[in-house]
């Protein structure tokens, strides 16, 4: 009978496309949270949660190279993060959009490629068929050639995960986008990004306030609050015990039939995030 080696059978682990060791970040003489670390895969699907002001933008500020660490390290791709990195998509919390803006969706996806204002800078034929591509990854073609002005929230969301994606990026940052979504258009964006991430193999992190709606599509959970950062599975992060310390104050998580979680006990209220 063959005996076979346990470490020579062991399957190597693939490197982390994002990963932190004693990360602290902070402003100027503030620290806004410290002592993170954690490492996202690729093809993994994590929610960035916590409280409003408990940093989490300040994440990705740090992971978009606008910001540095006041200590520890932080690596995409085994490198310090750098402004303008190709493999980031990003989607902003807020754009300046109104219903002046004449702008059609097409010439704003493009920009995903080309980083100049609209407007100064001809089509090319391989950035406009890259453009109607991404169009067509959410579902949205026939918004091609319509004004941005018009669009309502739900569309809009479309276009700028297009506009995020066009350039095939390996990590898709997003701050916020369910906000202001009624439900259907909610869970029609979250299966648009389950998609990229299962069949794209797109790591994805997801700033939002309401947890309830991710929980189907989630690999990971990242938790700031109190200056501090906890990282991991749902099942590990979402409980009683470990938002308690994480708070330092008594913390129940409660779980409806459905799944549905709410938190309670925190003073600041997060009926948002129940």
């Amino acid at each position: 009978m063959n005996i076979i080696d346990s470490e020579s059978a062991a399957v190597p682990v693939p490197p982390s496309l994002i990963a932190a060791e004693d990360l602290a970040a902070g402003y100027r003489d503030k620290t806004v949270w410290q002592n993170a670390n954690f490492a996202f895969g690729r093809g993994e699907f994590i929610a960035v949660i916590g409280p409003n002001g408990a940093g989490k933008t300040t994440l990705f500020r740090l992971l978009l190279g606008l910001q540095r660490p006041t200590s520890g390290s932080i690596r995409i791709f085994d490198a310090p993060p750098k402004r303008g990195n190709p493999q980031i998509g990003y989607v902003p919390q807020r754009h300046q959009i109104d219903s002046d803006t004449n702008v059609e969706c097409l010439e704003l996806v493009r920009l995903g490629l080309s980083g100049k204002k609209w407007g100064l800078n001809p089509y090319s034929h391989k950035d406009r068929a890259a453009a109607y591509a991404a169009l067509e990854g959410v579902g949205a073609t026939e918004l091609a050639h319509r004004p941005l002005g018009v669009l309502s929230g739900g569309e809009l969301q479309r276009i700028f995960l297009a506009e995020a994606l066009v350039s095939n990026p390996d990590i898709l940052l997003l701050d916020e986008p369910l906000s202001n979504l009624d439900m259907r258009r909610e869970t029609e964006l979250l299966h648009l990004v389950d998609d990229v991430v299962r069949k794209r193999g797109v790591t994805a992190l997801l700033i939002a306030h309401n947890i309830n709606p991710l929980l189907p599509h989630l690999d990971k959970v990242m938790y700031i609050a109190n200056g501090r950062v906890a990282t991991g599975k749902p099942s590990e992060i979402l409980t009683s015990e470990r938002l308690t310390e994480l708070y330092g104050i008594q913390i129940e998580v409660l779980r409806d039939p459905h799944g549905n979680v709410a938190i309670i006990g925190i003073e600041e209220h997060h009926g948002d995030m129940a």
